[in-house]
């Protein structure tokens, strides 16, 4: 595969963001977005996706937090469009299941070129240090919207806040390691001889 890399800048009234990834790294994450607890989550997310994360955010946070998660959604959404291209030769659907203590959570992602977010979360606190866990659904519409993926996320169990957001991300991180993996059908495949596929 061609190298999977992109680096998106978006600058709002109310935000500037750069976000870069690289979809074939080791799970190296630099946050700095001034939202402390979405950097933890965004940190599951290379790990678990062996993908490298570079993300800097300057936003409104003097209001609230709303727009610049929203808006990282958007350019992350943005950076992982461009850097799977054409989609040609991954697997395209990937899932995962993770559990931390009580939680479990599950992902399913297909990389359709179609947005659609189905988010069945019911979280047991409001907020985590501070963050009102409502934006989470905010930073994935962003990400679908902005991806063309279809993302399916599931909490299936859990009574701790910050374990039902760890495993969400967890499982999201693997989901998407899984999908945009070599789809092995296509290893040596020519031109001439996809159709048969």
């Amino acid at each position: 595969m061609a190298e999977r890399k992109a680096a998106v800048e978006r600058n709002t009234l109310e935000t500037q963001i750069t976000a870069a990834v690289n979809l074939d790294g080791t799970g190296v994450a630099n946050l700095d977005t001034g939202i402390p607890f979405l950097e933890h989550m965004l940190d599951q997310i290379a790990r678990h996706g062996l993908m490298d994360l570079d993300i800097k955010a300057v936003g409104d946070l003097h209001i609230d937090d709303h727009h610049t998660v929203e808006d990282i959604g958007i350019t992350l959404g943005q950076a992982f469009a461009q850097a799977v291209g054409d989609k040609k030769g991954i697997m395209r659907y990937g899932h995962a299941y993770c559990p931390l203590d009580e939680a479990l959570s599950r992902v399913v992602i297909d990389f359709s070129g179609r947005p659609g977010l189905t988010f069945n979360v019911e979280f047991t606190r409001a907020t985590v240090g501070g963050f009102d866990v409502d934006l989470f659904m905010e930073f994935f519409q962003g990400f679908v919207n902005h991806a063309a993926v279809t993302l399916h996320v599931d909490n299936l169990r859990g009574d701790n806040t910050h374990h039902q957001a760890e495993t969400i991300f967890k499982a999201f991180g693997r989901a998407m390691r899984m999908a945009l993996s070599e789809d092995p059908r296509m290893a040596g495949v020519t031109p001439s001889t996809k159709g048969v596929l």
